[in-house]
């Protein structure tokens, strides 16, 4: 029987375009797509994920990569994409409605910053979590077992009672590899609903 849902954040409950976050800053093209690859490069977002890189280390990498004409928008551009992540249509709903219906607790896991983390409360759509493990904080990023042993222990869940909805077949077989059920999100809210209807019907 599903008890606990436990939601991946970047592109299941919210878009994270690196061309829209950028492109809200530096209209030219060519520009925005210099800035681009240099703000979100993985070189310092895996590091951010695994919460091993401060943001100012972070914030003088872009400095030095880039022309100064950019800089001061590229900096706003980096410090402000966490308000630059709309949200995946009908997911907000779908999360209430779960709840309210079949009476399960909803959390999120994601690979992402220790600056998001400080800043998570601000985000409309993580209001209705029953808990929030950010891989900065924690220290554990997806699809390593150990940040889904994490959360398990941190809110006594127990993994035959849990499902995790993840864009990342990667991280779908992670959690599968320690008990957890998983449900591979390909961008499709209302197909994601049906699957939960007919997986939390016999609830009750």
């Amino acid at each position: 029987m599903i008890k606990n849902v436990i939601f991946d954040f970047g592109q299941v409950l919210v878009h994270f375009e690196p061309d829209y976050m950028t492109e809200r800053y530096i209209k030219d093209e060519a520009d925005k797509n210099l800035a681009k690859d240099v703000i979100f490069d993985r070189l310092y977002w895996d590091r951010l994920d695994a919460g091993t890189i401060p943001e100012e280390e972070v914030i003088e990498g872009i400095k030095s990569r880039l022309p100064e004409r950019l800089l001061e928008d590229s900096i706003l551009a980096y410090k402000n994409w966490i308000y630059n992540i709309p949200e995946v249509d009908k997911m907000a709903d779908l999360i209430k409605y779960i709840k309210d219906k079949y009476d399960v607790k909803v959390y999120l896991l994601s690979n992402i910053s220790r600056y998001f983390a400080e800043h998570s409360g601000e985000i409309e759509i993580l209001k209705n979590m029953d808990g929030c493990v950010f891989s900065a904080v924690c220290g554990f990023t997806k699809p390593n077992r150990e940040i889904y042993e994490h959360i398990l222990e941190k809110y006594s869940l127990l993994p035959g009672e849990t499902v995790f909805v993840d864009d990342n077949e990667a991280n779908i077989r992670g959690a599968k590899e320690i008990g957890i059920e998983g449900y591979l999100f390909k961008k499709d809210p209302d197909e994601l609903k049906k699957w939960f209807d007919n997986k939390l019907k016999g609830k009750f």
